[in-house]
């Protein structure tokens, strides 16, 4: 019979020590440093939009010398030409934007950076340097390591080879992004002693949730740990922890615990603290092999050309479409079929 609740609850460390600080302040670049436009998706949840509020506040006390203006993408205010705005009635002409997402999909190298060329069109005083999405670190995946530990520190032991991971991403019509979820979950897998790692996405890719639990009951484990990969609570992991419930009182011979999201942790502070003086030296090394939108342009442009996402000016505008603020009233995706006959297509 298993003895877990399902999920665990979610709960934000305090974010800034002395220890932390001054290990990041030890490898600050030598040159001033510059506003940060910190840059979240945006949601039409008031706790979404306030967890990046939060974000924001924690992130400017790892550096006092420089301001953190909080902006969204949509569905919420302050729009990115709000914070470019005040960046401009501040005198500052020369800003880091810095988005918060976890891996590079379309938000990061599509909508962003189309917003930041028409901003930088309108005023041409200003130079905008774009920093990476955060992607994969040593931190994050210290910190998912670290989160495993106390998870089971609470819970009656059991062997390694008796759990299994079914890590959990957002899923993303990037497959570059959604490639990137697997390499996480591998390395935080290798070397673990766990019996099997499992990966599924909430929504738009496959498989889905279900598969997962489904994939993860295969191995006929006594213990499932579900990692949900986000930054803050919402729908979604709100989605995640009832079918973890829901499938623990299914399976009373299984313990099935959740994972809280990443919330403010150092980690998530000071890998975003990272990609800000990567983007102000201009040593942005983004992940363009087999980006979609690099494919395409370079087919489009002559041999040789190459597209490179820190350079603004090389996306083209379009209409934007998603159902990041929860599931779509129609999936588009429901069907793999679907997502394989769409996947490969820009904007």
């Amino acid at each position: 019979m298993s003895t877990s609740t399902g999920a665990i609850e979610s709960t934000t460390p305090s974010p800034v020590t002395t220890a932390n600080r001054t290990e990041l302040q030890e490898e600050k670049n030598p040159r001033s440093p510059l506003p940060v436009l910190l840059v979240g998706h945006g949601s039409r949840d008031p706790q979404g939009r306030q967890a990046i509020l939060d974000l924001a506040a924690a992130y400017a006390q790892f550096d006092l010398s420089r301001p953190v203006i909080p902006c969204f993408l949509e569905l919420t205010e302050p729009t990115i030409a709000d914070g470019v705005a005040e960046c401009d009635r501040l005198g500052l002409h020369e800003a880091v934007a810095l988005p918060v997402l976890l891996f590079g999909a379309r938000h990061n190298k599509f909508d962003i950076t189309n917003e930041l060329d028409a901003l930088q069109r309108q005023h041409p005083h200003m130079t905008f340097y774009y920093g990476a999405p955060m992607g994969i670190s040593t931190d994050l995946l210290d910190l998912l390591r670290q989160r495993l530990a106390q998870v089971e520190a609470g819970l009656p032991p059991l062997p390694k080879q008796d759990t299994v991971l079914l890590f959990v991403g957002r899923g993303s019509s990037d497959p570059e992004a959604n490639s990137e979820a697997y390499k996480l979950a591998r390395l935080l897998w290798e070397g673990s002693g766990y019996r099997s790692v499992e990966i599924c996405f909430v929504g738009i890719t496959h498989p889905r949730l279900e598969a997962g639990f489904d994939r993860a009951l295969s191995f006929q484990p006594r213990r499932i740990l579900v990692v949900p990969y986000f930054l803050f609570t919402g729908v979604l992991v709100k989605k995640i922890q009832a079918a973890t419930v829901a499938r623990d009182r299914a399976h009373p011979d299984v313990e099935m615990v959740c994972l809280p999201e990443l919330g403010i942790a150092p980690a998530v502070l000071q890998s975003l603290y990272r990609r800000e003086r990567e983007a102000q030296a201009g040593e942005v090394r983004m992940n363009c092999h087999l980006c979609k939108f690099r494919i395409a342009a370079s087919e489009a442009l002559s041999p040789g050309a190459l597209h490179h996402h820190h350079n603004l000016s090389s996306h083209s505008h379009g209409p934007h479409r998603h159902d990041c603020d929860g599931e779509a009233v129609v999936d588009p995706y429901a069907a793999p079929i679907h997502y394989h006959q769409r996947v490969w297509q820009l904007p």
